[in-house]
């Protein structure tokens, strides 16, 4: 029997086992009974738990194919799982439930490569609009309120609405692009965000930038945006922020808990003075030190 998800906690995972099916793709037709058999399975997540909370940020930490991307999609609802269990707002989230509901229309995601996330033929108005306008009667915006939201969430995130409300992706740098993705995902509000390695693709000038974005956004304003429609100042009004990076100088300076996997299994987790100051694992002094080199 599984323990009962902290109500404390805004977004949850317990005990998550999870497998992707594998297929060999040199045996050929060796028959008709290897041909409909049910193809072998790979575990990728052994008993995996995390949580977050508002006004927090949970790093998630590892190798490649550690299981960093699949246990962050799984917790926003978008993979599934063997075992365990998902909670949101204290609602299990599962195929059709009104946990899932609201976790998908509260949450959102900051992908790696911002080229890749936005379209080439839409300008930044109307990339960063979009969410709003899929879901503007059921948040009760007016028309008019759907374009001040656009024009907050641009300069939430340092960008001139004047100058690149009209902008196309292949107008903007790579720093340029990612700073619209965030305002995207910012727009409507969201409880939850996902980070998914999101300065891999930036530039050392440009992460500074980005990184004093997402500390805004989930430890409240501060007097460069406290302005610019932001998010709510009181933690409990604060969207939680999920990060997937490898880039330990990122995660030191903006996540507040620290979860290390290894190998799909939690190496150790706590908050990011425990684990980057006095690490209980060898794995996580090897990352570590790899990080310093």
């Amino acid at each position: 029997m599984t323990e009962p998800i902290q109500s404390q906690s805004l977004l949850a995972a317990r005990h998550i086992d999870a497998s992707f099916a594998t297929r060999d793709m040199h045996t050929g037709l060796r028959g008709l009974t290897r041909l409909f058999a049910r193809p072998a399975r790979r575990q990728v997540l052994f008993d995996v738990s995390a949580e977050v909370s508002a006004g927090e940020c949970l790093a998630v930490i590892g190798a490649s194919g550690s299981g960093k991307t699949t246990l962050t999609r799984i917790m926003l609802g978008l993979g599934t799982t063997d075992s365990g269990e998902i909670a949101y707002r204290g609602e299990l989230v599962s195929h059709g439930s009104a946990g899932m509901r609201a976790l998908r229309a509260e949450s959102s995601i900051v992908f790696q490569d911002p080229y890749g996330s936005l379209d080439p033929r839409w300008t930044v108005e109307r990339s960063v609009s979009e969410p709003l306008w899929l879901r503007r009667r059921a948040l009760g915006y007016a028309f008019d309120e759907v374009g001040a939201k656009t024009v907050q969430a641009l300069a939430r995130v340092g960008l001139d609405p004047r100058e690149f409300l009209g902008r196309y992706p292949c107008d903007l740098s790579g720093g340029q692009a990612q700073r619209v993705a965030i305002a995207r995902a910012i727009v409507n509000e969201p409880k939850v965000i996902l980070a998914d390695e999101p300065m891999s693709a930036i530039d050392v000038a440009a992460r500074v930038r980005i990184l004093e974005t997402l500390q805004s956004i989930v430890h409240g304003s501060d007097e460069k945006t406290s302005g610019a429609g932001a998010l709510g100042d009181a933690p409990g009004e604060r969207p939680a922020l999920i990060v997937v990076s490898h880039d330990l100088g990122v995660v030191q300076h903006i996540a507040d808990r620290i979860l290390v996997l290894h190998d799909g299994c939690v190496e150790e987790t706590g908050t990011t003075a425990q684990v980057l100051g006095s690490p209980r694992s060898d794995y996580t002094r090897r990352l570590i030190e790899a990080a310093s080199l």
